[in-house]
């Protein structure tokens, strides 16, 4: 497969109405402890078009997304994997595996935790990773729990959560503190009995697939050296609570597309690409600190801590503001106007 020998800026049109047709509508997520809900975070309320979670695949988003770029004239290349790049006064050079180069204006690392982009620009990552693992699973579940909502349960020995999608499945993301490398039906349905409902309890019936993973929370220093970038997990890593990484990551990318073209295509100074760190390294960070601090409270194991939060929560559960408050939070509209 041949590769371009110099990349162009495209911007991609919707394709809302495609995710929503594949995907599921989800209203609410609900905090729980055991059978008990301690708090509710309703969406039907924002200030938006969609006001809900929409739950997809990441194989169908990603179908979706590049059948979209295909038929915008754009092809993607895979798998290929850039060993080195390099910067001079008038492009980028990417180095391939296999001994290609690439010569572009700009490079985008939207290459995720182990950036090379971020390594080559000399860009710190600072944080730290997670004492515990998390666990990882799509599952089939014989159970009387809502399939409106996504349920987070609050345990001593960490958090879980099911999440409906498409096709009656489950997903299930968990904290332990060391996850098998492969979890089998045996080891969700051991969470699902310690953490989950008491009254109704959860079965798993079929496992989908499995896997296990350390998280870190961490920013980049810095979204810009030069004419390299930074984006989506090159540029920030957090706790999978409350679902907040592909919006981060997708919010990235439309604000610096967007300013990208306008340079590349428009004429715009230079200087436009500045604005890209100033505008959504400031939201990464209060992502990376807000998921930071879902975390720590939801693995309280002290009985009476745990017993304050829950007594906090369901007292907080009263007050609308704190119902939208956390809604805007998680679902991120306020940061996305923000570019």
């Amino acid at each position: 497969m041949e590769l371009p020998a110099r990349t162009d800026v495209l911007i991609v049109g919707s394709a809302s109405d495609e995710l929503v047709a594949r995907g599921i509508t989800v209203p609410r997520f609900t905090v729980r402890d055991r059978d008990r809900v301690l708090l509710t975070v309703a969406f039907d309320t924002l200030p938006t078009d969609f006001p809900y979670t929409l739950l997809v695949p990441q194989d169908v988003t990603e179908r979706v997304l590049l059948d979209r770029l295909r038929a915008a004239g754009c092809t993607v290349h895979r798998p290929y994997e850039v060993r080195a790049v390099e910067q001079d006064s008038s492009g980028v050079t990417a180095t391939t595996a296999d001994g290609r180069l690439i010569r572009a204006s700009y490079a985008v690392g939207a290459d995720g935790m182990h950036s090379t982009v971020r390594e080559h620009a000399g860009i710190p990552f600072t944080g730290d990773t997670y004492a515990q693992s998390f666990v990882l699973a799509d599952v089939r579940l014989d159970w009387a729990g809502a399939c409106d909502e996504v349920a987070l349960y609050f345990a001593p020995e960490g958090v879980t959560v099911i999440a409906p999608l498409p096709g009656g499945r489950h997903r299930i993301v968990a904290t332990v503190e060391e996850a098998p490398e492969h979890p089998g039906v045996p080891d969700i349905q051991a969470l699902l009995d310690g953490r989950g409902p008491r009254a109704h309890p959860a079965t798993v019936t079929d496992l989908v697939w499995s896997s296990r993973f350390r998280v870190h929370h961490r920013l980049a220093d810095h979204y810009r050296s030069g004419r390299f970038f930074l984006a989506g997990d090159a540029a920030h890593v957090h706790s999978p609570a409350g679902g907040q990484g592909m919006n981060t990551g997708i919010q990235d990318a439309l604000n610096l597309a967007g300013k990208l073209s306008a340079v590349l295509r428009d004429g715009a100074p230079e200087t436009v690409l500045d604005e890209y760190e100033a505008e959504r390294r400031p939201v990464a960070e209060e992502v990376v600190a807000f998921t930071h601090k879902m975390t720590r409270i939801a693995t309280v194991g002290s009985g009476p801590l745990r017993s304050l939060r829950n007594t906090a929560l369901r007292a907080l559960d009263w007050i609308p503001a704190v119902h939208r408050t956390m809604a805007m939070n998680l679902s991120e509209p306020a940061t996305a106007d923000r570019h």
